[in-house]
């Protein structure tokens, strides 16, 4: 509360820091997962692998550079259309996680077939933030 003895500039720096607080995450909290599990897939719906590659562990990023994830996810012939978390388990180190994924695909005689799959994902926690590690 703020009284007329006040100064408006302390005021206005503690709103400041309240907002900047209410805005992050803790990136090693499974509650991040959530959030991070579905945004990977909105980058790769929009066709900006480069950006879901940041979220992928440091170990397979060793394995596989930037520029060569991009072309092979966003030279897929599915089309995704829209992500939506459904749940996890996890432990300290580990989230298996799900996540309902709609596509379309062109099928044969030029169709069109759209379906809705659940996606089982491992994220690991790694340095403190969880990161995507594709199957093999």
């Amino acid at each position: 509360m703020i009284t007329k003895t006040s100064k408006p500039g302390v005021a206005i720096v503690l709103a400041g820091a309240l907002l900047a607080l209410a805005g992050c995450t803790d990136k090693s909290s499974p509650d991040s997962i959530d959030t991070r599990s579905v945004e990977r897939w909105n980058y790769l719906i929009a066709r900006q692998a480069d950006k879901a590659y940041d979220f992928l562990t440091p170990g397979y990023r060793q394995t596989v550079n930037r520029e060569s994830y991009t072309t092979s996810m966003n030279g897929r012939p599915v089309q995704w259309k829209s992500a939506k978390f459904a749940g996890k388990t996890c432990d300290a180190e580990h989230c298996k996680v799900s996540v309902d994924v709609t596509y379309s695909i062109k099928l044969p005689g030029g169709a069109v077939g759209e379906s809705t799959s659940t996606q089982s994902e491992n994220w690991l926690l790694v340095d403190g933030e969880w990161f995507f590690l594709p199957s093999a």
